[in-house]
């Protein structure tokens, strides 16, 4: 589960089983990357989670996507992408 920052300061909640192939989908497919960042690159990584299954990681992601900007900025502000390696 991660979250992507769009080069208009939006963030971007998707789920993906190889992030580094998911990020360049975003920004260079126009038919695999999401429509709503196609409109919006570059994206950059802001926040990641890893999930020991695809259905936890899709029910964090509805989690997040409920809530307030602020509260998923606190995540992002938080984050340490070393905890992903």
């Amino acid at each position: 589960m991660y979250l992507l920052r769009c080069a208009d300061n939006s963030l971007y909640c998707g789920v993906t089983t190889e992030l580094s192939r998911r990020i360049h989908e975003h920004n260079q497919c126009n038919k695999r990357g999401a429509k709503y960042t196609r409109v919006r690159r570059p994206v950059s990584l802001a926040y990641a989670e890893k999930h020991p299954d695809r259905s936890s990681a899709c029910q964090r992601e509805y989690t997040l996507k409920q809530l307030p900007k602020y509260k998923k900025e606190k995540l992002v502000d938080n984050f340490n992408s070393n905890i992903l390696k």
